[in-house]
């Protein structure tokens, strides 16, 4: 939790509104909703049911710009208010949060963070996967295309496929063919399992399972465009084979078993 303080009472709450379904919210973030005098929320993402019973104002932040959503902010806390700004998923990744903190601390304002359940994590759970298997692999890339917002070359999806990672792939399946070129030249090969995940954890949640030979087919037949998330690597093939970690080995000694074996 990340907090700073202001001149006054009032204060804004960056919420992770979670994935979709509105039991994945935390406990923290649906408090502070119901107890907020205004809520600012990302209208095209966040499942609006969480507002439900809500009766006070609410702002669509799709139509507004950071000015307008920063005016809104002060003039509820000025007042002593609350303001819980709602965001999909984690606000942490792809929130656009940080220009938000840093208007708010010019003006002195209290504001806090409120972590979400990322839309990844809702893709491995949809999938029913573990995104980091002993002996398969032990990092997880989270990462974007290039497309109207720029990426580093150095965070390339051609120079990231060179690890072999477990690759989770946000706002990129609409250029989906492209994202398979640059797997493809970064190393993966075309046998490399992929799953798309549409809306995961929503009642409308999509799958769509492949490879990196034919997912891109796969998607277009589907029709998916948008609100997926791209997920690559070999943790999330079918044909996986069992692997025992050491956590639970008999033979493993650790902090909490130190009667284990000295492997």
């Amino acid at each position: 939790m990340t907090e700073r303080q202001s001149r006054t009472d009032g204060k804004v709450y960056f919420i992770g509104a979670g994935p979709g379904a509105v039991d994945l919210i935390t406990v923290r973030g649906r408090r502070l909703i119901d107890t907020a005098d205004c809520i600012i929320y990302a209208g095209s993402l966040v499942n609006p049911v969480l507002f439900s019973g809500c009766r006070v104002p609410l702002h669509d932040s799709a139509a507004l710009h950071l000015e307008e959503i920063i005016e809104i902010m002060a003039a509820v806390v000025e007042q002593g208010g609350t303001v819980a700004r709602v965001h999909t998923g984690d606000p942490a990744l792809y929130g656009a949060i940080g220009e938000q903190m840093a208007r708010l601390e010019q003006r002195g304002i209290a504001y806090e963070v409120v972590p979400g359940v990322s839309s990844a994590f809702a893709a491995a759970a949809a999938l029913g996967v573990e995104l980091t298997l002993p002996e398969v692999t032990q990092s997880v890339i989270i990462t974007r295309r290039e497309g109207r917002t720029p990426v580093p070359e150095r965070e390339s999806l051609t120079r990231l496929a060179a690890s072999g990672s477990t690759m989770m792939i946000f706002l990129s399946v609409g250029m989906i063919e492209g994202v398979v070129a640059d797997l493809l030249a970064g190393g993966y090969s075309h046998t490399t399992p992929v799953a798309v995940v549409m809306k995961a954890s929503w009642p409308d949640q999509r799958v769509v399972t492949g490879t990196l030979a034919d997912i891109g087919a796969a998607v277009q037949v589907a029709g998916i465009a948008k609100t997926a998330m791209i997920c690559v690597g070999e943790v999330f093939s079918s044909s996986q084979p069992s692997v025992r970690s050491r956590l639970y080995d008999p033979e493993f000694s650790h902090g909490g078993r130190p009667d284990g074996g000295t492997r």
